[in-house]
Formats: C-alpha cells, structure tokens, sequence
C-alpha cells in the first residue's frame, strides 16, 4: 500500500528552460545561449551547486567569468532564477492527493533556483508535507543517499513510497533502493500508473 508519494520539481511540477536565461544574458556576452549552455550545464559545476560542494557566491561568479558577462552580480542571479512555469495539470492533483497520501518534494536543484520556485509556486508546496533539496541535504539523484532522504521525509518503508521524475536514470535509483518509480511523460501516464498502484485521485 503506498502511503507517501514523492515527486520530483522540474519537468514534473513545474518545467524549467534553462535558454530563457541565456537569452537575456546574451546582451551582456560576446557568446552564445548555446556556448553559455555548454560551459555552465555540460560540464561539472551545476552538479556541484546542487550538491553543495559549491556556495553561491562562487556559482555566480564562475558564471559570469566563464562566459564572458558584463552584467553584475545581482542581474545574473535574478536570470538564472526566472527559467519555472507550472505545470497545471499536475499542480490541479495535489490537492486531491494530500487528503490520502504524504506529499514529498524530491529535487535536484540549487539555492538560487529552490528561493524562486518555493516562492513562485507558495500555493502549490502548502500541500506538500516535506521537501528534500540536493543543495540542502549535500547529495543528488541517483544517489542512494538521497532516495534514504525522501524515505525519511516520507515517513514510511521504502516500498510504501512512490517517487515520479522525468529521467529514467533517477527512477532506477529509486528502484534500487526500494521505491515504486513512475517515469513522468505527461498527466494521462501518470494517473494511470499511479492507478495501477491503487492510488487514489490521480485521475
């Protein structure tokens, strides 16, 4: 019987364009949205942002030397915040779902992005009961250690808890550690397989 249903923020409860950001700071560069891309995302400091092995300050600065930025501090950080929209769909369940199960926030993010969409999305996290952030809690998906984090906020046996994340990677190491794992591909999946697990109020 699952008691706790943990999910994942971006591109599940809210989707997230990183290019939004680059956009507007493409005045500010001689590069482009695609090459701010690649050296900030394909490479190894977001992970370490979001682990945090990396403060803010630093993030912020090490962004603005990597790509060439002429804008200061607080202009950047106020970009790199304003990438979240909602996704409807998903946000008009929850409430629904609070009244059977425990809600759990699991999101690989970062301080700068977590103040904005806890912020942007107040009314839709009253209806979470905990939220388990990478940046706070020191490790990222997949790590064993953080689906140990989402069990302890969701106060149930590994096996009583769901958790819903757009990468297949995070939800086979949800499976490892002895979770249900639902891929999210759009609402009409997921109400049906959080149906198949005798979920209630996902339709």
């Amino acid at each position: 019987m699952i008691e706790t249903i943990a999910l994942d923020f971006g591109n599940v409860v809210g989707f997230f364009d990183h290019f939004r950001t680059l956009r507007k700071l493409a005045a500010w560069t001689d590069m482009t949205p695609a090459q701010m891309y690649a050296e900030i995302y394909d490479g190894d400091l977001e992970d370490a942002f979001e682990a945090g092995r990396v403060q803010e300050a630093e993030f912020i600065e090490q962004f603005r030397q990597r790509c060439r930025l002429r804008c200061d501090h607080t202009t950047l950080a106020a970009a790199i915040a304003d990438i979240f929209v909602p996704n409807e769909e998903l946000c008009a369940v929850l409430p629904k779902l609070k009244l059977r199960y425990r809600l759990v926030l699991g999101s690989n993010t970062n301080p700068i992005h977590s103040r904005q969409f806890l912020q942007q999305f107040s009314d839709t996290f009253k209806h979470f009961h905990a939220v388990v952030l990478s940046h706070e809690v020191g490790t990222r998906k997949p790590g064993r250690e953080f689906y140990q984090h989402l069990v302890r906020a969701g106060q149930c046996l590994p096996e009583r808890c769901v958790f819903v994340d757009d990468l297949a990677s995070n939800i086979e190491g949800a499976r490892a550690c002895g979770l249900k794992g639902v891929v999210y591909a759009g609402m009409p999946g997921l109400a049906r397989e959080l149906t198949a697990l005798g979920i209630e109020g996902a339709g």
